[in-house]
């Protein structure tokens, strides 16, 4: 059996463990076994830690999903054809591919009109899941930010022509915007990966007609089913359509047509009421949210499985998460208990982005906040998973201390336990030896 054509958009977080569960969903689709998977490192490939990168990315995969994936090195165009022919071999091999973090404008650079590029297009016709996450994401449409340029620089706002990836494979002519919601600014607008208002608007009176803009949040996924036509978010955020300022934002949970995207970017760049098949949740003027409720007559075509209040009760939803964390901490899987409880934490965000309000959504809340505090509670035990170089060192310091004190070299032990004190590590000897106070004890 053929896989299935999935093209998935990432907002950032593509290697956090918010994510892993759509990366979890997307292996799934591809079957049982093993699946074989590569990244590529373009993206990065100008920056002088771009092997650690690579490295963090292949353990990412391995420990938080179980899965072994290749990395693809194709870090400038100026490579021999020994290291392309590679590259694209593992590529076109693999039935799982992603690209990352770095600049949108250096990817480019060294993707367009190469064998990369033809790689990844033909991967959309094939099938297999190609996802393009935060810098790697901007080059999908058929223009894109130079994000450096415009934000670090100090350019003039203006597009770049994007690998135009998107157009051909979903029929939405847009211009992707990875980390849309960004507040990393603080006192400043960083939002729409790190441009803000003033300049989106100025790069929106450039865009051609019939081009919209497709925002997506951070710690947030689009997948588009290119078979069965569909786009459905998943993860913290939401998805936007932008087109001449107004916007629909698509929550998390939520699962249209694809057609429904290009249809939202045509009624809001011709000011025309946009309606998807529910009413809007109040927001900020020029935002129209999608948050779901009563679909009237005359909608767009929305696929309603996913949509509104036809989940599992969230007593449900919280049942099962809370048996997994407490299943986890019994075996002593920390990892597992956390890896519950952020799965717990987005699906009640993405109750929340899509408006509903109950008193049980509270209750689920307070159950949230006393796993997190049961998890702390187990957190007192030394985990080596989840050590630092410092509790190393102390360990390896409290270990010849003991080896110093059973050889009779009492003056050596002395000095390491009065080391140990001036960084608040106080050992105290017993009759029945040692042990360790931990601060506060």
């Amino acid at each position: 059996m053929a896989d299935p054509r999935l093209l998935v958009i990432m907002g950032s977080g593509e290697t956090a463990p918010t994510m892993a569960k759509v990366h979890r969903t997307l292996f799934d689709r591809l079957g049982p076994g093993d699946v074989k998977a590569a990244i590529i490192d373009t993206p990065y490939g100008f920056q002088e830690n771009a092997d650690d990168l690579s490295a963090r990315t292949v353990r990412f995969f391995a420990e938080s999903l179980g899965r072994e994936v290749g990395v693809a090195s194709y870090r400038t165009r100026e490579v021999d054809a020994i290291t392309t022919a590679t590259a694209v071999s593992l590529v076109r091999g693999a039935r799982y591919v992603m690209a990352g973090p770095g600049s949108p404008s250096y990817a480019l650079r060294h993707w367009a009109g190469g064998p990369v590029a033809s790689a990844l297009s033909d991967h959309l016709e094939t099938g297999g899941v190609l996802t393009m996450a935060s810098a790697a994401a901007l080059t999908l449409g058929a223009l894109t930010i130079p994000v450096y340029e415009i934000y670090k620089v100090g350019e003039s706002p203006s597009w770049l022509p994007g690998l135009d990836l998107l157009a051909p494979s979903t029929g939405l002519k847009a211009a992707v915007v990875p980390h849309y919601d960004n507040a990393e600014g603080g006192n400043h607008d960083t939002r729409f990966c790190y441009i803000g208002e003033r300049r989106l608007r100025e790069l929106e009176r450039q865009m051609p007609d019939g081009t919209f803009v497709l925002g997506v949040d951070g710690h947030t996924a689009v997948i588009f089913d290119l078979d069965r036509r569909t786009a459905s978010v998943a993860g913290r955020g939401g998805v936007t359509v932008r087109a001449h300022g107004q916007s629909t934002i698509f929550p998390s949970g939520s699962e249209v047509k694809i057609e429904t995207l290009a249809d939202v970017a045509a009624r809001l760049a011709s000011r025309t009421p946009v309606d998807i098949g529910w009413e809007p949740a109040p927001v900020e003027p020029g935002i129209r949210s999608a948050a779901p409720n009563a679909r009237p007559e005359g909608g767009l075509a929305v696929s309603g499985s996913t949509l509104g209040h036809s989940r599992e009760p969230v007593q449900l939803t919280v049942a099962d998460q809370e048996g997994a964390v407490v299943d986890a901490l019994a075996h002593g899987d920390r990892r597992g208990a956390v890896a519950a409880l952020l799965d717990l934490d987005l699906a009640l965000e993405a109750r929340v982005r899509s408006g509903e309000d109950s008193p049980d959504l509270d209750d689920a809340r307070s159950t949230f906040h006393a796993l997190i505090a049961r998890l702390g509670g187990a957190s007192s035990s030394p985990d080596p998973d989840l050590e630092t170089p410092m509790d190393r060192l102390v360990d390896e310091l409290l270990s010849a201390r003991a080896r110093a004190r059973q050889s009779g070299d009492w003056d050596t032990a002395d000095l390491i336990r009065a080391a140990l004190a001036r960084a608040d590590v106080e050992v105290r000897d017993e009759a029945s030896g040692w042990r360790r106070v931990l601060p506060g004890r």
